[in-house]
């Protein structure tokens, strides 16, 4: 009876604190892999900006006559255009 409960008590760890977190790791990958130029964003330091170049693994940005470069991994969000963000 204490194995069913054990293996009882993993099925609901995986199903509600592993898979979500895989689940968001693999959507937040896929939306640094399609940044594009002219994307607004903000990184994890809640720098807002326009995105001027990408490489392999890092980005340029344009935030208020600034150009930073931040690695892909610091992007966190995008930002809608109708937002009235100025970059």
């Amino acid at each position: 009876m204490q194995i069913i409960m054990l293996v009882l008590m993993l099925v609901v760890f995986y199903f509600f604190l592993i898979r979500p977190q895989q689940k968001k790791q693999k959507e937040l990958k896929a939306f640094r892999e399609n940044l594009k130029q002219g994307d607004k964003v903000v990184t994890i330091g809640g720098i807002h900006g326009k995105i001027l170049e990408i490489t392999d693994t890092t980005v340029l940005i344009n935030s208020e006559g600034t150009k930073l470069r931040f690695e892909k991994s610091a992007i966190s969000t995008a930002v809608a255009d109708n937002l009235g963000v100025q970059a």
